[in-house]
């Protein structure tokens, strides 16, 4: 892992997750609102909301090689469940794609500061 030009502050990650758990339920409700034609939208909101779940409370957050090792062992798990799903395997593939995302945010310390709705 490379030094990060910024020191790694558990609590804006905290906040960019709490911040992202409320995004992705005002997307899964947009997404149900519109019916069938979007339900992979809803199964994406679901699947970032259920992985920034997984996180909220837990110390790992505040060092930054703890998240990552934390992100690839959620990463190499073989299944994922959820309730309100479409499809499964759609869900599981933008889980671990999401999972990537934090694996490249946490590697780059870069982008918990945003916190906009869409991303």
């Amino acid at each position: 892992m490379t030094e990060p030009s910024k020191s790694w502050n558990g609590a804006t990650v905290r906040t960019w997750l709490e911040s992202r758990i409320v995004a992705a339920r005002a997307d899964q409700v947009a997404a149900e609102r519109h019916g069938w034609e979007r339900r992979d939208d809803c199964d994406k909101a679901n699947a970032e909301e259920m992985v920034c779940a997984l996180f909220k409370g837990k110390a790992a957050i505040d060092v930054q090689a703890d998240f990552a090792a934390e992100l690839k062992s959620l990463l190499d798990r073989d299944g994922y469940v959820c309730r309100g799903v479409y499809d499964d395997a759609r869900f599981e593939r933008h889980v671990r794609s999401y999972i990537r995302k934090l694996i490249k945010m946490t590697r780059d310390n870069a982008g918990f500061d945003n916190l906009r709705r869409y991303q």
